[in-house]
């Protein structure tokens, strides 16, 4: 039994809600859980309405369901989308509700299932809510994703453990991970981490860096150009309003935004990746102008390729991103099986669609960020490239040569 475990359970609510969020008072919010962790559902409506929550939504999620319905349901409703579904997001939109999503992984829960029939059914649904989505993405509202241990997940992580041995080894690495100890000062906690990650991210803005080389042992070996006005992000995010928030709990991450067109070379995978229900492993990219125009992988290679085929910008980059190796969630020794978390263990990039880190950049139409070089797609997914040895390199535009990263971590 994980000590003192309803103590801490109340104490990641209450940091989901007032960091994660930071719900405002009058505010909607809206919670999508998971429905196999409904008591700690009804811990965060308690404490969103405790912080002033005008009103709290409540949309569950089932794994299981979205499973049956990949598996039997007509071809058709794949690239369909429901008109009170499109309804629901313009109306959330509208009271630009904050937003927190708690997943309850499962990493094999589509073992079996037709990829291209995720691919199609996001397609669809980011084809009609890509308005909402932008939003979010550029100071509309604040959001927030965070998970819940699952006893598939934890069987995942330790399967040499019984399963209630790993549930309760799992849960003592996701509150070790999330600074949550039951005594009530993770909120403060967070504060204090987010300060000094924002130095940091002053730190890389003052270079300016043009290029970023990054190569260590395993095979890669990319040079990576940023934007003209790009600008570092992480930590805890803005609303156009000023408002404070954390995307992601965990975060180690600082990132910025890949030119489109500007990435040239190799990236192999430092960890596998859980995405759509399956685990794609020891995968690697071949870059051109930007494009990934090689992609391979010894396990769920049908996987990557659908997700890289959702759309023309699936193939580009939107995302790289620092994480120290020597990082608090690396400390713990542990493959998560789940990007929220796996993610912050070593330096990423995402294929996708991209954060808009660029001065001035935040509110243009979509197409007027791709002239700048900000890609654009209806996917964003994050891959794993850091390891030990990583070296980055960063290069200003008069060619001096800075270095970032020094054997896998900060060289400042």
């Amino acid at each position: 039994m994980v000590e003192n475990f309803a103590a801490k359970l109340n104490e990641y609510a209450e940091l989901l809600i007032k960091v994660g969020m930071n719900l405002q008072k009058g505010q909607t919010a809206i919670i999508r859980p998971s429905v196999d962790c409904a008591e700690f559902a009804r811990m965060l409506v308690e404490n969103a309405y405790k912080a002033g929550a005008r009103d709290v939504i409540v949309e569950w999620s089932d794994t299981k369901m979205d499973r049956l319905r990949y598996m039997y349901a007509e071809d058709q409703v794949f690239d369909e989308v429901r008109d009170y579904t499109v309804a629901k997001y313009a109306y959330l939109e509208s009271v630009r509700a904050a937003t927190l999503g708690v997943s309850m992984p499962d990493p094999d829960a589509m073992l079996g299932v037709d990829p291209v029939r995720a691919t199609r059914a996001q397609r669809a649904l980011g084809a009609k809510i890509a308005n909402y989505r932008k939003l979010q993405t550029s100071g509309g509202w604040q959001w927030c994703g965070a998970c819940y241990v699952s006893p598939a997940w934890a069987k995942k992580v330790f399967p040499e453990l019984a399963e209630d041995e790993a549930v309760d080894k799992l849960w003592d690495a996701v509150f070790s991970a999330v600074c949550v100890t039951g005594d009530g000062t993770s909120v403060e906690k967070w504060r204090e981490k987010t300060a000094k990650g924002k130095a940091r991210i002053a730190k890389l803005d003052e270079y300016n860096f043009k290029y970023l080389h990054y190569k260590n042992s395993i095979g890669t070996d990319v040079m990576v150009e940023l934007p003209e006005n790009h600008y570092w992000a992480g930590c805890a995010e803005k609303t156009d309003e000023g408002i404070s928030f954390v995307p992601n709990v965990p975060t180690e991450e600082v990132f910025t935004v890949p030119k489109r067109d500007g990435v040239n070379g190799t990236l192999v995978s430092a960890l596998p990746l859980n995405a759509r229900g399956g685990t794609i492993e020891n995968f690697r990219f071949v870059l051109k102008d930007g494009k990934i125009v090689e992609a391979t992988a010894e396990k769920g290679e049908d996987i990557l390729l659908s997700m890289l085929d959702t759309d023309e910008g699936a193939r580009y980059l939107g995302e790289a991103a620092l994480v120290a190796y020597d990082s608090p969630i690396s400390n713990l020794g542990i493959l998560f099986h789940n990007t929220l978390f796996d993610e912050n263990v070593a330096c990423h990039f995402a294929f996708g669609r991209c954060y808009p880190c660029v001065k001035g950049a935040e509110k243009l139409p979509a197409e007027e960020q791709l002239k700048l070089g900000m890609n654009q797609s209806l996917i964003h997914c994050d891959f794993m490239i850091g390891t030990p040895d990583l070296s980055i390199t960063g290069i200003k535009a008069d060619g001096t040569k800075i270095p970032v990263f020094v054997d896998g971590n900060f060289a400042f």
